[in-house]
């Protein structure tokens, strides 16, 4: 699946057999838990697991939409890398990406529209880049209805709810929900870290401990002890053209 391709199966219902009690809800399938609709199968101690990986994807996905803060429209619209990796986009994609896996692939599509996915251009990557008819407030709260269809989604039917991935080759297209929520839990964090290194490159704002490692000077020499530890391996010839230059 090229980054982010959605499906639409059709239909909203969903294999016998697998849970669809909302939290709070006690009348749940045989085998269950009467907390979250996961399976026993699935608990750890303390907290269950299902809680565990909802946090950390929200963390994921407050991490990303914090890199736009005091960002104007096109520093965060604008390519930052070669291969064109931008703010928005990657906003825009982790939308598409959420509500594909734990929408669609178990039948709960949203009600969104996504019209890269209905015309056929996320295959040439449309979904990692804002038109500029796309407006930020609109990707935005599209990304923020995506979360909340898909928590509610998860809480709903379990780790264990049966899943078919449409764009998968056939062999292997049968899985979990709980399989597809820990791979977003990887993209989304994966992407948020994407979003901090362009946040950095494009005005120096470092990710959200920054601050908490140390000041200005701080970084200045953490950044010259790295320097000269990969200086011990530059090679020969850019070691005498950089011992020149330092030296005129």
């Amino acid at each position: 699946m090229p980054r982010g391709a959605t499906a639409f199966p059709s239909g909203r219902s969903t294999s016998s057999g697998a849970a669809s009690s909302v939290v709070g809800v006690s009348a749940t399938p045989s085998g269950t838990s009467r907390v979250s609709g996961t399976s026993e199968s699935t608990r750890v101690g303390g907290p269950h697991l299902v809680d565990d990986l909802l946090r950390y994807l929200q963390e994921g996905r407050d991490g990303l939409l914090a890199a736009l803060d005091g960002l104007g429209d096109y520093d965060v619209r604008r390519p930052i890398t070669p291969s064109g990796t931008n703010l928005l986009g990657l906003v825009k994609h982790v939308a598409g990406v959420q509500l594909a896996y734990l929408g669609d692939s178990v039948g709960r599509p949203s009600v969104e529209r996504l019209p890269w996915v209905e015309d056929g251009s996320i295959w040439d990557s449309a979904d990692m880049w804002a038109t500029a008819e796309e407006s930020r407030a609109d990707l935005v709260g599209l990304y923020e209805r995506a979360a909340v269809h898909c928590d509610a989604v998860v809480r709903e039917l379990g780790l264990d709810a049966p899943a078919s991935v449409a764009w998968w080759p056939e062999e292997r297209r049968s899985t979990t929900l709980g399989s597809l929520l820990v791979r977003c839990v990887a993209e989304v964090s994966q992407h948020a870290g994407h979003a901090d290194i362009l946040r950095e490159t494009i005005d120096g704002r470092g990710g959200r401990d920054h601050d908490d490692m140390g000041g200005e000077a701080w970084w200045t020499e953490h950044v010259a002890r790295i320097q000269a530890a990969a200086d011990a391996h530059r090679p020969p010839s850019e070691a005498d053209a950089a011992h020149r230059g330092a030296e005129s």
